[in-house]
């Protein structure tokens, strides 16, 4: 294996896990909206279920008015039966006695369709509380695992990158510019290993006399894949059970 083929496997090593890294870190605050997110639809759930209670005790408290000015109305009208003093002006005043008992018996039966829908809307009221209470107490210990995900990412990063320009500095300039180029033309990866004569990146088979560059110890030629030109390695243990055969 060529001296700084080993240095670019390990290169590529750290370069695919900073790719790793900077992807995480890119997708915490994404990560941090959707608990925002769930947090706030939670919150919105509650202030409408309450906003659908107010309302509904609103309309119970108008259909109590209403029961009440039917009622007021029939009484008005019972007391003046005993003033009239014709048949006619009595039966006017039943018949207005019966429209106002339909119109009690209408607003009575509109309140206590609103009190049963009452009694609905605050159980929709507690639960929504519960639930964001519920919502509350996940969406805080996500975020402080989230926090404490990022800061040890960030962490790891900035190691990864001091132990990236350690790898850099034992690869030749040129042979770096290399690396680059194929790792762009392939999603970061420049490098790949060899396996049963075959590429592991594209699963093409590589020539015989390659093959046999590789599993030569002593080789100091840089091989290229045919298919992918990604560089190619053998396992240093393959390398080594080759040279003791």
């Amino acid at each position: 294996m060529h001296r700084h083929v080993r240095h670019l496997i390990e290169l590529q090593s750290v370069d695919v896990r900073l790719g790793e890294l900077r992807a995480a870190l890119a997708a915490f605050p994404k990560r941090l909206a959707e608990v925002e997110r769930r947090l706030e639809a939670a919150r919105t759930q509650l202030s409408t279920a309450k906003t659908v209670l107010t309302n509904s005790l609103k309309d119970r408290k108008k259909y109590e008015l209403d029961v009440e000015q039917w009622k007021e109305k029939a009484r008005k009208y019972k007391d003046q039966l005993y003033e009239v003093k014709t048949n006619e002006a009595y039966k006017a005043l039943q018949h207005e006695i019966q429209l106002a008992e339909a119109e009690i018996a209408k607003a009575e039966d509109r309140l206590l369709e609103q009190m049963v829908a009452g009694e609905d809307y605050e159980r929709q009221v507690k639960g929504s509380g519960k639930a964001l209470a519920e919502v509350e107490s996940v969406a805080q210990a996500e975020r402080q695992k989230l926090v404490a995900e990022q800061a040890a990412a960030e962490q790891e990063l900035a190691a990864l990158t001091a132990t990236r320009e350690q790898a850099m500095a034992s690869v030749p300039e040129e042979l770096f510019d290399l690396y680059q180029r194929i790792a762009r033309k392939h999603g970061g990866v420049a490098l790949a290993e060899v396996r049963d004569e075959t590429c592991t990146m594209c699963r093409v088979r590589v020539r015989p006399h390659v093959f046999q560059e590789l599993r030569n110890a002593a080789c100091q030629e840089i091989l290229h894949c045919e298919s992918c030109t990604r560089i190619l390695y053998l396992a240093e243990e393959a390398v080594a059970k080759t040279s003791e055969q």
